[in-house]
């Protein structure tokens, strides 16, 4: 297992900003994708968005146009630009190795899939 670990959630108010981060100490790359998946209260979980290694990204149609995710490889840390936030947008982030998002929230993982812990945001109206 990669142990993998996520910060950067806190309370903002709509409209604030946040920045997640999740850094794999052992994380070697992944051809297939690593993703930011939430869960909010009460629902299932939903992708958000996913970058490939070769730098290609995807966002769910929810978060498009307001975060943007990136990755600084020599650090081995995974970043989530979180901009315009919504009260909607509460949620426990979670940072995932090899699973993929797509434009409607699903997202998909191979067996060899590794989570971190959540990150709690919590946007207030």
């Amino acid at each position: 297992q990669v142990p993998l670990v996520a910060s950067g959630g806190g309370s903002v108010p709509s409209g604030g900003s946040l920045r997640l981060s999740c850094t794999a100490s052992e994380y070697t790359g992944s051809t297939y994708g690593v993703s930011w998946i939430r869960r909010a209260p009460g629902k299932e979980f939903e992708g958000v968005a996913t970058i490939a290694s070769d730098g290609g990204t995807a966002y769910a149609n929810t978060v498009k146009g307001r975060f943007t995710i990136s990755q600084d490889n020599a650090k081995k840390t995974l970043y989530l630009q979180m901009n315009s936030l919504k009260p909607e947008d509460t949620a426990s982030y979670y940072c995932a190795i090899n699973c993929r998002v797509d434009s409607s929230g699903a997202y998909s993982c191979r067996d060899d899939n590794v989570w971190g812990q959540g990150t709690q945001v919590t946007v207030s109206s």
